[in-house]
C-alpha cells in the first residue's frame, strides 16, 4: 500500500475515533443538563372540612295574589317587580255594587228588626193573657212562635251585613307578606272572578331571608347530622365555576328520609340575602364547612401525578435533583390536596415542569413557568372541589 493511502486511511480513522467520542459524550452532557422546573413547599395549616353540591335557590315563601270577590280592577298600586311591605296595597276592584249590596242587606236588617221588636211585644202579651186564662194555649204558642222566627231573621239579616262588608273589605287587595312582586298579569279595567286560578293578579315571592335547596349523598348524612346538632353548620353558595359567594347561610332543614331512588337526601339551608345577590330559580355551587381541621399537610393539587401505582409527586432534594415520591391524597379543598402520608412540612415538590423529569433527574428551580411551556394544564384545570 502506497505511503500517501496509508496517511489517508490513518485521517480518517481518527475523523471516526472524535466522533464516536463525541456521540458518547451527548447522553452524558444530556444527563447533567438541569431541567427548568416550578415547586412549592409542602405546607402544614389548619384546613375546613367541606362539602359540595350544587343547589336551586327557593323563595322563602311565594304566594299567589288573587281577587275574593269578582268585579272590574279599577286600580294597580305597585310597579312589577317592586319591593312590598307586608300590608302595603295592591290592588282596588270597583266598590259600588259591594256597596249597594251592604246598603240592602242595612236595610232588610232594620225592617226585620221592627218585625222582631213587634212580635216580641205581641209574645209578651200573649204570655200575660195565658196567664190570667184569657188566652188558649195553642194561639199563645203561634204568637211566642212567631216572635222567635223574627229573632232568627234579625241574626240572619246581621249575618248578611257582615258578609257585605267583608265582601267591601276584599274590593282593596294589600300585600300578604314583605316580598318582592312578579309580572302584573291583570290590567286595571278588566274583570277577575273570585278565586279563579286564571285569573292571579301576580304572585310575591319572599327573598329576604332566602332557601338554598340542594341534595347530598346519604354517605354524608351522620356526620352532616353531628355537626348540626353540635351547632350551626356554614353554608356558602357561589356562582358556577366561581368561589366569590354570594352569600353565607346555615344548615336549617335536613328532610326526614333518604331518597330511596337517588340514594341522597335533602338539605336546606337559609340565607339571609340582605344584598339580594341570591334570586329564586338560580343554581348555584355549594359548599358546607363541617369543621376545621388542624395540622393538615397540603400541597397544590397540579402537582399531584398518576402513575401505574397510584398517586405521586416529584420531591426535590438537597442536591437539586428529584425522587418519585408515592402519596395518599385524602381529599382536595380548592386548589390544594390534603395528602394522608407521604410527605413532611418543609418539604419541596414540582409543580411544573414535570413532563421531562424521571428519578435523579437534576432541576434548576425557577421562580414561575407558563403551562404550556411543559404541555401541563392549569391549576385551575386541574383542582376539584373539597369532598
Amino acid at each position: 500500500m502506497s505511503r500517501s493511502k496509508k496517511r489517508w486511511l490513518a485521517a480518517w480513522a481518527c475523523a471516526g475515533s472524535l466522533l464516536l467520542s463525541g456521540c458518547e459524550d451527548q447522553p452524558k452532557a444530556a444527563a447533567r443538563e438541569a431541567l427548568p422546573v416550578v415547586v412549592a413547599n409542602v405546607e402544614q395549616k389548619t384546613v375546613p372540612l367541606q362539602l359540595r353540591a350544587i343547589g336551586n335557590v327557593e323563595a322563602l315563601s311565594n304566594v299567589a295574589i288573587k281577587a275574593q270577590i269578582s268585579g272590574e280592577l279599577t286600580g294597580v298600586h305597585f310597579r312589577e317587580g317592586q319591593e312590598v311591605r307586608k300590608g302595603e296595597l295592591l290592588f282596588t276592584l270597583d266598590r259600588r255594587p259591594v256597596e249597594a249590596d251592604l246598603r240592602r242587606a242595612e236595610a232588610t236588617l232594620a225592617k226585620d228588626e221592627a218585625e222582631a221588636a213587634n212580635a216580641r211585644s205581641t209574645a209578651a202579651r200573649a204570655e200575660k193573657l195565658f196567664g190570667e186564662g184569657v188566652m188558649a194555649r195553642e194561639q199563645r204558642d203561634q204568637l211566642v212562635a212567631a216572635g222567635e222566627a223574627s229573632e232568627a231573621v234579625v241574626r240572619a239579616d246581621k249575618a248578611a251585613v257582615e258578609n257585605a262588608k267583608l265582601s267591601l273589605a276584599y274590593t282593596t287587595i294589600y300585600s300578604p307578606l314583605t316580598g318582592r312582586t312578579g309580572t302584573l298579569k291583570v290590567h286595571a279595567g278588566n274583570l277577575v272572578k273570585a278565586n279563579d286560578d286564571a285569573s292571579v293578579l301576580t304572585t310575591i315571592n319572599q327573598i329576604s331571608p332566602i332557601y338554598v335547596n340542594f341534595a347530598l349523598p346519604e354517605r354524608h348524612l351522620p356526620e352532616l347530622k353531628k355537626f348540626v346538632v353540635a351547632g350551626k353548620v356554614r353554608v356558602d353558595a357561589m356562582p358556577p365555576h366561581q368561589e366569590t359567594p354570594l352569600g353565607q347561610g346555615v344548615v336549617t332543614f335536613i328532610d326526614n328520609a333518604v331518597d330511596a331512588t337517588t340514594g341522597t337526601i335533602k338539605v336546606k339551608a337559609t340565607f339571609a340575602n340582605d344584598d339580594r345577590q341570591l334570586w329564586p330559580g338560580q343554581f348555584v355551587d355549594v359548599v358546607l364547612t363541617l369543621m376545621q381541621q388542624p395540622n393538615a399537610i397540603t400541597i397544590p393539587s397540579v402537582a399531584v401525578q398518576t402513575g401505574q401505582q397510584g398517586q405521586y409527586v416529584y420531591v426535590v432534594k438537597s442536591d437539586s435533583t428529584v425522587e418519585n415520591r408515592t402519596i395518599n391524597v385524602v381529599r382536595t379543598f380548592g386548589q390544594e390536596s390534603i395528602i394522608e402520608k407521604g410527605l413532611q412540612p418543609g418539604e419541596r415538590v414540582v409543580t411544573d415542569g414535570q413532563l421531562r423529569l424521571h428519578p435523579g433527574a437534576r432541576v434548576e428551580i425557577k421562580s414561575g413557568l407558563p403551562a404550556s411551556v411543559n404541555g401541563l394544564s392549569s391549576p385551575s384545570d386541574n383542582a376539584s372541589g373539597g369532598q
